[in-house]
């Protein structure tokens, strides 16, 4: 999956994350920003860098801003801001059905 501009998924509330994917030069880049980072920071590096090889993205900025969200939100939000930020248009293939 190519990724051709910037969107966001998510919120700030507590309980949920908010990513923002957006083209990188090279490579994928990952910005964690979490009140439970030194907890479960790698953690969560896991869950977006996995979430991302799945959907065949090699090349992007991920901004994580997370409020205490559990992996299966992190990685929802994570398809569903890379899905927005390569112009995918149609039914999105959530959970990684679109393999």
């Amino acid at each position: 999956m190519e990724i051709k501009s910037a969107a966001v998924a998510g919120t700030l509330e507590s309980s949920d994350v908010q990513v923002t994917v957006e083209p990188s030069g090279s490579g994928i880049s990952i910005i964690i920003d979490s009140i439970v980072v030194n907890q479960y920071g790698r953690q969560i590096k896991a869950v977006v860098q996995n979430t991302l090889k799945e959907l065949d993205v090699r090349s992007a900025k991920v901004t994580i801003v997370d409020k205490g969200a559990l992996d299966c939100t992190i990685q929802a939000r994570v398809e569903c801001a890379a899905y927005r930020a390569s112009g995918f248009e149609g039914s999105i293939p959530w959970g990684g059905a679109g393999k």
